[in-house]
C-alpha cells in the first residue's frame, strides 16, 4: 500500500528562468505566470517546453534545472518501501510520524500496516500478540525502559506504514522514476503512475538519450 496526499509543485519560473542563462536566451521564453488566491501557477509555453525537453534528452548534465523544480508530498507507505526510497537520500528531505512516540497509544490494527497478501488469520493472531504486549506494558503504567515496549517495537513488522513529508525535485524523481518503475514492488508501480499524473511529467519519464545540449 502506498498512499499520496497534500502535493505541491513549485519553482517551474525560477527553473524556466535559469534554464536559458547560460545563453542569456531570456528573450526567447514564452512561459507565463498566473497569480490567483491559490498560489502561483506557471504555464510553460511552447519554446520554452522545446528547449527543456532537448535539455532532458542530452542527458542530466544538460538538465540541471529539474534540480530546481520543487515537490513536497506526504506519502503513507510500509517501512519496506521506505528502506529503498532511502537510497535515493541527495536532493531530499524527509519528517516522518514516530514510532517511539506513538506505537502503544491506541490498539494495534490492521489498518496500520500493508497487509494485503497476508492470510487473515495470520494477521488476527500477529495483531492480538501485539496488542497483548501494548496491554501489558500499560499494565505496568508505561515504564521507561520497559521490556514489554521494547517486544513491541522489536516485533513490529516492516509491513507497519509510516507517514512522511517528503521533499524533493524533478531531477530525484526522474532517476527514481527509471531506477524503480518495473520493480517487483507493487508500491514502486503506484509511485510510477503518481509521478506520471505530476504536471509536465514528460520532463521525468522520458528515457535519456545521449546528446548535445546546445541552446537555441
Amino acid at each position: 500500500m502506498i498512499k499520496f496526499e497534500n502535493v505541491n509543485v513549485y519553482n517551474f519560473d525560477g527553473a524556466i528562468r535559469g534554464m536559458r542563462n547560460s545563453w542569456e536566451s531570456w528573450a526567447k521564453s514564452d512561459s507565463q505566470i498566473f497569480i490567483s488566491p491559490d498560489g502561483v501557477d506557471t504555464w510553460i509555453g511552447p519554446e520554452d517546453l522545446k528547449l527543456a525537453m532537448k535539455l532532458v534528452k542530452a542527458g542530466s548534465d544538460h538538465a540541471k534545472f529539474l534540480r530546481q523544480i520543487l515537490v513536497s508530498v506526504d506519502i503513507i507507505a510500509p517501512e519496506y518501501w521506505w528502506k529503498e526510497a532511502d537510497t535515493y537520500k541527495v536532493g531530499t528531505v524527509a519528517n516522518s510520524t514516530s514510532m517511539m512516540h506513538t506505537l502503544g497509544r491506541t490498539e494495534i490494527t490492521a489498518d496500520m500496516f500493508s497487509f494485503e497478501d497476508t492470510p487473515i488469520r495470520i494477521q488476527g493472531q500477529y495483531l492480538a500478540l501485539l496488542n497483548e504486549l501494548r496491554d501489558h506494558w500499560i499494565d505496568t503504567g508505561k515504564k521507561k525502559p520497559s521490556s514489554e515496549w521494547r517486544a513491541l517495537n522489536q516485533l513490529t513488522a516492516i509491513a507497519f506504514n509510516y507517514r512522511r513529508t517528503f521533499t524533493c525535485n524533478y531531477a530525484v524523481l526522474r532517476n527514481m522514476y527509471h531506477s524503480r518503475k518495473n520493480h517487483r514492488l507493487s508500491e514502486w508501480h503506484d509511485f510510477a503512475r503518481w509521478v506520471e499524473l505530476l504536471p509536465y511529467s514528460e520532463l521525468i519519464t522520458f528515457r535519456e538519450d545521449k546528446g548535445h545540449g546546445k541552446q537555441e
